[in-house]
C-alpha cells in the first residue's frame, strides 16, 4: 500500500531537491554505523576546536587556518562525493579518499611544523616544500570542484593568468612567473590558500553559522514567521509581506540566499499563491527577500565583520552605513508587494489564521534573547567572534525558559553538527579564492583593471566608472556565497573605485550589494531559480521579474558613491538633520520608483504617470536640496491628480 504524501510533503521533497542542485552541502553522504557516529563526534570536536581558540585560546594566525584547512578538506573528501551519481549511503568512505584526507594532513601538518623556519629564512624552500605546495593546490582544487563547480574553474582561469598573462597585450598583461614563485605565493605566503579568504572562513563564518543553526534548533525560525503574521498578516498581500520580512531575518542570519529560499520559501509561496499572486511574482518576492539579507543588519550574514576587518574600522561603524541601503531595499520591496496587491485587488489573510501577538510574544519572545545579546555585546566593545560565542550560549539559556522550546542534548549536538557541516562548503570556497586572491597580489590584477577601466572611461567619470564595476561585481559573485563573493570583488573591484576617490566604505559597500544581486541577475540567478522551482513557474520569468523587485537594490549604490551621506557615518560633514533628510527622500523616491514599475500608486497609473514617477524617483534618491524641491513638485502634482480622479474601490472578499 503506497504511503500517503501530503502536497507540502510534496513541495518540502522538490525544495530539497532543488536545494540539492544548487548547494553543495545538501549532496553530502550518509554514512551508516561506526563511521556516521565517528563523523559527528569529529564534526562536534571541530566544533568545540573553533569555539575555545575564538574565545581563550591562544594560537598564531596560520597554525590556526592551516589547522582549519585540514579540517575543510578532510570533512570534504569524507562528505561529498567523487562523483554525482556515486551512491550517497555508504558504511566506510572510498579508498581514495582517505589517501586525499592522509595527503591533506601530511601537507598543511609539514606547513605548521615548518611555517616559522621558512619565513626566517626569508621564504626560501627547497624543492621539496615546493612539490607538497603543489600537492596542497591540487587538493584545493579537487575540493572546490566537489563542494563549488563554478568557483573552482574561476580559480583555474585565475591559476593560468599567472603563467599566460604574459601572452595579453597591453595594461591586462605581465612579464610571466614561473612555477615556483606561483606555489610559494600560493602556499607558503599569506596571500594565497593561508590567505584572507580561509581567514574569514576560519573565524567569522564558522561561528555564524553554527549560530544560525543554533537559533534554528531553538525555534528562532517559527517566531519569525509567526511574528510576521501578526505585523502584516492581514494587511492587502499580507503573505507576501510576511515572507519578505521572514526571509529578511533568516537571511542576515544564514547568510546563505539559495538554502534560505529553499526553506522559508516553502511556506511562504504557496501562501502567495493562494491569495492570488502570480506564481512568477510569490518565486520572485521570496527570491528577492532571501538575497537582501546577505547586507541586512545586524548580522549581514557574517559580510560585516570581514568588511570590518578589511576597512581596519570598527563593526558598529560598517553596520550603521548598511542600515539605510538595506532599509531601502526592503521598503522597495514591501511597497511592491503592496501595490501589486492594490492593482490584483487581493486582500490579506482573515484574522482566524493569524496568531495572537501577545500570545505569540508571551510564548517564543525570550527566542530573540541570543540577537540582543549578540548586538549588545558588540556596541560594549566586546569583538563579533567572542559576543558570537556569548550569544550561542544564551541561545541555549534562551531556550530553556520555556519547556515547548527548551534545547536538549541530542538538540545541541545536532545544532553543531549542522553548523559544521554548513560551514564546509562556503569554508571550501574561501579556501580556492586563496588562488584568486594570491593570483591578484601577485599580477597586480587588480591595480591592471582598474587603470583599464580608468583608460576607457573619459575624466574618470565616477558614474560610468561604477557602472563598469557593477557588471563585474555581478559577474564574479555569479554561483559564489554571499561572503565568498565579496571577498573576491573586493579584492579585484574596489581598487578600481578607490582610484577614483570614492570613500572606501563606499567603494566596499557598493561591491558588497551588487555581489548579493548577483543571486538573482540572470543568467545565473540561482535564488531566483530555486523559487522557480518551487512555485512552479518559468524560470526566465522568475529571473527577470526578481531583478524589477530588486531594481531599487541596483540603483541605490550609485546614489552614494559620491555623496555617502546615505551611509550613515561615512560622511564626517554630515548633519542630524541633513542625514535624516537624506533618508526621508530616498525612502519617497523608492517609493516612487516602485510605484511607476508596478503601475500603482494612489490607484492605478496609466504609462505617462508612470514614466512620471520612475524620472521622480532618481531625484528623490539623489540628495540635493534643488532635486529633492523639483521632485517634491512633480510628485505632489502626481498624487493630487490620481486622488482627485480615482474611483471607489470595489469590495473585494476577504482571503482565507
Amino acid at each position: 500500500m503506497e504511503e500517503n504524501i501530503t502536497p507540502s510533503q510534496e513541495l518540502e521533497e522538490k525544495a530539497q531537491r532543488l536545494l540539492e542542485e544548487k548547494e553543495a552541502e545538501s549532496r553530502t553522504r550518509t554514512y551508516t554505523g561506526p563511521m556516521g557516529v565517528a563523523i559527528t563526534i569529529l564534526l562536534g570536536l571541530w566544533t568545540a576546536f573553533q569555539l575555545y581558540f575564538s574565545t581563550i585560546g591562544l594560537i598564531s594566525a596560520v597554525n590556526l587556518r592551516a589547522i582549519h584547512c585540514i579540517f575543510l578538506l578532510a570533512f570534504t573528501f569524507l562528505l561529498y562525493p567523487t562523483y554525482k551519481k556515486e551512491k550517497r549511503v555508504r558504511k566506510f568512505p572510498p579508498i581514495w579518499d582517505v589517501a586525499l584526507i592522509v595527503l591533506s594532513i601530511g601537507a598543511f601538518g609539514y606547513l605548521i611544523l615548518n611555517y616559522t623556519r621558512i619565513a626566517q629564512n626569508g621564504g626560501r624552500v627547497t624543492d621539496f616544500e615546493l612539490l607538497i605546495a603543489g600537492v596542497a593546490l591540487v587538493l584545493a582544487f579537487e575540493a572546490a570542484r566537489r563542494a563549488s563547480g563554478n568557483l573552482a574553474i574561476l580559480a583555474a582561469i585565475f591559476l593560468a593568468y599567472n603563467w599566460f598573462g604574459k601572452y595579453i597585450p597591453g595594461k591586462l598583461g605581465h612579464n610571466g612567473f614561473t612555477l615556483k614563485r606561483v606555489l610559494s605565493t600560493q602556499f607558503w605566503g599569506t596571500q594565497g590558500l593561508l590567505g584572507t579568504g580561509i581567514g574569514v572562513s576560519a573565524t567569522y563564518i564558522f561561528l555564524f553559522v553554527v549560530f544560525g543553526a543554533f537559533l534554528k534548533y531553538s525555534g528562532f525560525s517559527k517566531f519569525i514567521n509567526d511574528f510576521s503574521l501578526t505585523l502584516v498578516g492581514q494587511t492587502p498581500g499580507g503573505p507576501a509581506k510576511v515572507a519578505v520580512l521572514a526571509s529578511a531575518l533568516m537571511g542576515m542570519i544564514n547568510g546563505s540566499a539559495i538554502a534560505n529560499v529553499a526553506t522559508t520559501g516553502t511556506i511562504t509561496i504557496p501562501l502567495m499563491k493562494q491569495t492570488g499572486y502570480k506564481k512568477e511574482f510569490a518565486g520572485a518576492v521570496e527570491a528577492v527577500a532571501s538575497t537582501g539579507g546577505q547586507f541586512c543588519p545586524p548580522i549581514m550574514g557574517a559580510v560585516g565583520f570581514v568588511m570590518a576587518e578589511f576597512l581596519n574600522l570598527s563593526y558598529t561603524y560598517v553596520m550603521l552605513a548598511a542600515i539605510v541601503p538595506a532599509f531601502l531595499y526592503y521598503l522597495g520591496l514591501l511597497f511592491a508587494v503592496h501595490f501589486e496587491a492594490k492593482r490584483l485587488g487581493l486582500s490579506g489573510l482573515s484574522k482566524e489564521n493569524i496568531p495572537d501577538a501577545m500570545k505569540v510574544l508571551k510564548e517564543q519572545g525570550h527566542l530573540v534573547i541570543p540577537l540582543v545579546v549578540l548586538i549588545a555585546m558588540m556596541f560594549m566593545g566586546y569583538t563579533p567572534l567572542f559576543a558570537a560565542v556569548v550569544a550561542i550560549a544564551a541561545t541555549i539559556l534562551a531556550s530553556w525558559l520555556r519547556k515547548e522550546t527548551r534545547m536538549t542534548w541530542d538538540k545541541i549536538v545536532a545544532a553543531c553538527v549542522e553548523g559544521a557541516k554548513g560551514a564546509v562548503s562556503v569554508g571550501v570556497c574561501c579556501v580556492i579564492i586563496g588562488v584568486i586572491i594570491g593570483t591578484v597580489t601577485l599580477t597586480s590584477l587588480g591595480l591592471n583593471m582598474g587603470y583599464l577601466i580608468l583608460s576607457v572611461v573619459e575624466n574618470t567619470n565616477i558614474y560610468v566608472t561604477g557602472a563598469l564595476v557593477m557588471i563585474m561585481s555581478t559577474i564574479l559573485g555569479m554561483g559564489v556565497p554571499g561572503v565568498a563573493a565579496y571577498v573576491i570583488v573586493q579584492a579585484v573591484a574596489v581598487p578600481v573605485l578607490l582610484e577614483v576617490n570614492v570613500l572606501p566604505i563606499s567603494a566596499h559597500m557598493f561591491c558588497l550589494i551588487y555581489a548579493c544581486l548577483s543571486n538573482i541577475t540572470p543568467p545565473v540567478a540561482m535564488s531566483s531559480y530555486v523559487a522557480s522551482g518551487i512555485a512552479g513557474s518559468n524560470q526566465t520569468k522568475t529571473g527577470l521579474l526578481s531583478v524589477r523587485l530588486g531594481l531599487i537594490g541596483f540603483l541605490i549604490p550609485f546614489f552614494f558613491l559620491d555623496n555617502p551621506i546615505l551611509l550613515i557615518g561615512a560622511d564626517p560633514t554630515a548633519t542630524i538633520a541633513g542625514s535624516l533628510w537624506a533618508f526621508f527622500t530616498a525612502s519617497v523616491g523608492t517609493v516612487a520608483m516602485v510605484g511607476g514599475l508596478e503601475g500603482w500608486f494612489v490607484r492605478k497609473s496609466n504609462w505617462l504617470e508612470r514614466a512620471v514617477l520612475i524620472a521622480v524617483a532618481p531625484l528623490m534618491l539623489y540628495p540635493g536640496s534643488l532635486t529633492d524641491a523639483i521632485g517634491f513638485a512633480v510628485l505632489a502634482v502626481v498624487i493630487f491628480f490620481q486622488w482627485f480622479t480615482r474611483r471607489p474601490a470595489s469590495p473585494v472578499p476577504e482571503n482565507a
